[in-house]
């Protein structure tokens, strides 16, 4: 059994009021120097058998239709530390 994670996070050229609130509630919070938050998700997939090239790619094609929409969010595939 393996543990593969995918982190989701809206393009950087999308806006992203979510991550401008917790900006904004940080600085009022008393938080000093934060420029800029983005916020996103994070998806822990485990599966059965061992981490090989193809349980990867099965990972990042299920990632690319159904945890992702990615026409505003990437999304990165890694193994689980």
């Amino acid at each position: 059994m393996a543990r593969v994670v995918v982190d989701v996070m809206l393009k950087p050229e999308i806006l992203d009021p979510q991550g401008q609130a917790i900006a904004a509630a940080g600085s009022r919070l008393g938080f000093e120097g934060l420029k800029e938050v983005r916020q996103g998700k994070r998806f822990e997939v485990e599966i059965d058998g061992e981490l090989d090239d193809a349980a990867v790619a099965e990972v990042r094609r299920m990632a690319e239709t159904l945890l992702a929409n990615t026409v505003i969010e990437e999304f990165e595939v890694r193994p689980a530390s």
